[in-house]
């Protein structure tokens, strides 16, 4: 355990302690925190946050572990990891290890000790910031410049950094007790995921409403995705900012020319609001937690959902055509959309959760049924 410092820049900064053994004693990225209870090792491995140092709200983490089966990608993404309390003990009948080894293991750094509830309290007054964690004697002055210097998220380009690069298939269902991870056996239609950081739980969810998944990497063309002749096309989710994404949204634009229904989450659905005219913008802090009330707006009703997004759909800027479905009852930001004229739609939020509440798994099932309603015209 050695003292280390999480500055800001705008020279705020904390003292603590690392708790795992990492080669690297530094490390920049944008600060940001998350209000989820439970689910940090799926906060840690999702590739949406790359780029990012997390800090957790709770006041302590670890005390369940991490095992080999509640991971989001095949590492973890997050640049750093900031919590009050670290549990030195790990009591679940599914743990494989503590909390402080996966991070050692992926040399990632993790602190504690940091007055969170300040930091939190900073980042909601004065928006989300880049900062900069020192392990060891570093001092406060050469901790802020170190911040002020980390490269604004804005300007890089993550999703090139979380695609994989290779063409793959997906054939595994959701989680079962007893059972483990479901095999898809037989499935009806055929889907291309457009994976700029998917999450293994949202291939899952599609997996189990009898899709057969081909994934294709970040930079495919539109030309390649119809050629391959799917059922239905998927946009995920992934990490930082939509705008600089040119060539992405430039193959969207083509690819909802067609008749093949188009579904896009968090990221995939903020490439689509590009796509289709619109703009995006930089919300303060961004939401990020299991806990966001959102408005159905076709139904009337609320749903409680799981959200990790920095960006937001600017509703003065979509055309006519485009129907807003979803709000974020918090901030009235939008939460989803559809085309009138087109089966495309898209979710800003995660429906798949993992971690956070189910009640938005029906999304899944209106996909499904839009495949189904269109497969064969």
């Amino acid at each position: 355990m050695e003292k280390a410092i999480l500055a800001l820049e705008d020279g705020h900064f904390f003292y603590g302690y690392s708790f795992s053994s990492t080669r690297s004693k530094e490390v920049g990225g944008e600060v940001i925190f998350n209000t989820s209870m439970t689910g940090y090792q799926e906060i840690l491995t999702d590739p949406s946050y790359k780029g990012q140092i997390v800090v957790m709200t709770p006041s302590e983490i670890g005390n369940y572990g991490v095992n080999s089966e509640d991971v989001e990608s095949d590492r973890v993404q997050v640049n750093g990891f900031v919590v009050k309390d670290i549990s030195s003990i790990a009591s679940n009948w599914r743990a494989e290890k503590r909390l402080q080894e996966y991070l050692t293991e992926n040399d990632v750094i993790g602190i504690f000790g940091v007055d969170t509830r300040a930091l939190v309290r900073i980042l909601r007054d004065y928006g989300v910031m880049k900062g900069y964690i020192g392990i060891g004697d570093v001092s406060p002055e050469e901790a802020v410049r170190k911040a002020r210097d980390v490269p604004d998220i804005s300007e890089l380009n993550l999703v090139k950094e979380v695609s994989k690069p290779e063409v793959y298939k997906w054939t595994e269902g959701s989680w079962v007790h007893g059972i483990g991870f479901r095999k898809i056996e037989n499935p009806k239609y055929r889907v291309a995921v457009l994976d700029y950081g998917v999450k293994k739980d949202i291939l899952r969810l599609l997996a189990d409403r009898e899709m057969e998944l081909t994934c294709f990497p970040y930079n495919t063309t539109a030309e390649e995705i119809i050629d391959f002749n799917p059922d239905g096309i998927f946009l995920s989710n992934g990490p930082g900012d939509p705008e600089i994404l040119h060539f992405q949204i430039e193959q969207v634009k083509k690819l909802i020319h067609t008749d093949i229904p188009v579904f896009g989450i968090c990221l995939g659905h903020q490439i689509l609001s590009w796509a289709i005219g619109g703009r995006t913008y930089k919300l303060e802090f961004g939401h990020h937690g299991g806990n966001h009330p959102v408005k159905n707006l076709r139904t009337g009703k609320v749903e409680i959902t799981a959200q990790n997004h920095n960006y937001a759909t600017d509703p003065k800027t979509l055309p006519e055509d485009v129907e807003i479905t979803h709000i974020n009852l918090n901030d009235n930001t939008i939460e989803g959309i559809k085309l009138k004229n087109k089966p495309v739609f898209s979710i800003q939020h995660h429906p798949e959760a993992a971690p956070g509440p189910h009640d938005s798994h029906y999304i899944f099932d209106e996909f499904r049924d839009l495949i189904q309603s269109f497969k064969g015209k």
